[in-house]
């Protein structure tokens, strides 16, 4: 008779046939990062996530942290372009060098996008009929993209969501020099409900209408799966998913058809949902976090950009 129970009979057993754990070094923690001296201040909605000024970074940096992506945002007045976010002397330009002399073995990747610099919080300027412009967006993606580079970033991931920009980017980069930087697409990226806590952390939210015209649909997943087939074509040295519960299906489905590293982005409203959850008592804080994170990897996903990254030995027992 067949018993699969004999499969499970023992801790040992269990371990023995199991999926291999995924090891820290396929984790990238998402990083605030704000102007000063000094900060650390608690994201309300994001439980164990704060906004950091660079000096306080450094000094706190989490050990076990391989890699990071980092976010940034300005004081101040906004413009309409968002052209702060190229400022060479931006907090995002800042910090990679300081990153990179107090931890040299440490993968530095910048999100590259515009909405958390623009005074209408979209991740590009109107056009005359009060569209996002793509094309314009592009150019002004490209000259930040380049300021990473010039600053020392191992990657850069434009998050706009413009048509071209990964074509654009890569061109520029090359251009300028950087031919070794990577391009990280976050090819098939939903407008989704779940990204709440960003954007409050980021304060990136629009003033005024929403990014679903840009922004892949969930209910259109064929063309969903396109953008990061087309992203591949125009130079991606990655593809992502986000966000990554929701959308399992759609991590197994780019993965299948394509030989690139597959990303998730294991996004701030998940994150935020199991931490609810936990303090609700509905769950187990850790345990539900690594069932969640074997689920990404099991649905396909080469490494996770995860909020959990510094808590990896509460998560998988090391």
């Amino acid at each position: 008779m067949v018993r699969l129970r004999r499969l499970r009979r023992t801790a040992a057993i269990r371990n023995l046939f199991a999926m291999d754990k995924p090891s820290r070094d396929k984790f990238i923690w998402p990083v605030f990062l704000v102007p000063g001296n000094g900060r650390k201040e608690e994201i309300a909605s994001m439980p164990g996530q704060y906004r950091w000024s660079v000096d306080r970074l450094v000094e706190e940096f989490p050990k076990g942290v391989d890699s990071v992506l980092l976010f940034g945002q300005m004081e101040g007045e906004k413009d309409e372009i968002g052209s702060a976010a190229a400022d060479s002397g931006g907090v995002v330009q800042r910090a990679i060098p300081a990153l990179k002399k107090a931890f040299p073995e440490l993968l530095v990747f910048t999100d590259v996008c515009l909405c958390a610099y623009t005074s209408h919080g979209h991740c590009g300027p109107h056009d005359a009929d009060g569209d996002i412009d793509n094309d314009a967006a592009c150019e002004m993606l490209t000259r930040v993209a380049v300021s990473h580079a010039r600053a020392g970033a191992d990657g850069v991931a434009p998050s706009a969501m413009m048509d071209g920009q990964i074509a654009a980017i890569r061109d520029a980069l090359d251009e300028e020099g950087f031919k070794k930087t990577l391009l990280i697409a976050y090819s098939t990226k939903f407008a989704s409900t779940m990204y709440g806590p960003f954007r409050d952390a980021e304060n990136s939210a629009p003033s005024k209408g929403d990014r679903q015209g840009y922004q892949a649909s969930y209910r259109d997943a064929d063309t969903a799966i396109r953008e990061s087939l087309i992203d591949e074509s125009e130079g991606a040295d990655a593809l992502m998913v986000k966000p990554a519960l929701w959308y399992l299906d759609l991590i197994s489905e780019v993965r299948a058809r394509t030989l690139l590293p597959v990303m998730a982005y294991n996004v701030s409203g998940e994150y935020s949902m199991v931490h609810a959850a936990a303090k609700a008592g509905y769950c187990d804080l850790y345990a539900a976090a690594r069932e969640s994170l074997y689920a990404i990897f099991r649905a396909g996903a080469t490494q996770v950009i995860s909020y959990w990254t510094p808590f990896y030995d509460q998560i998988f027992g090391e």
